[in-house]
């Protein structure tokens, strides 16, 4: 399909051609929130400044991933600690089922399912070797 304009090159999503950014007409005459810079330091010595918008200390987060090399950067450069609460740790699938189920738990679902597939014939005995 051909279109007789050029499309949508160099423009930005949202933006309707000829009209002023974003950022200048929604919020009055370019007027900003106050912000703040927060240094956070990861256990190789990796320093990273974040803005966030200026809020109660309690609401700016104690703890960053360091964008360099991942590691839980610390707002306080004398508590960096190479490890993670095991609460952050990376989860799989299995593990988040294994919360929710029992090893018996598992059989029984297993056995329901394999009744299921035998019973419609996709399974036939023959490939378990369970006869």
């Amino acid at each position: 399909m051909v279109h007789g304009t050029p499309g949508y090159r160099g423009t930005r999503v949202g933006v309707a051609l000829g009209t002023a950014p974003r950022h200048q007409s929604d919020h009055g005459d370019g007027e900003q929130l106050p912000r703040i810079r927060v240094p956070y330091w990861c256990a190789k010595g990796h320093e990273t400044r974040l803005v966030f918008l200026k809020l109660p200390d309690e609401q700016i987060p104690k703890n960053w991933d360091c964008p360099k090399c991942g590691l839980l950067a610390s707002r306080d450069p004398g508590q960096v600690t190479e490890t993670r609460p095991e609460d952050d740790l990376f989860k799989s699938h299995l593990d988040y089922v294994k919360e929710r189920r029992s090893s018996q738990d598992a059989e029984i679902v297993l056995a329901g399912a394999l009744e299921r597939l035998r019973a419609r014939g996709v399974l036939p005995d023959q490939l378990l070797g369970d006869t």
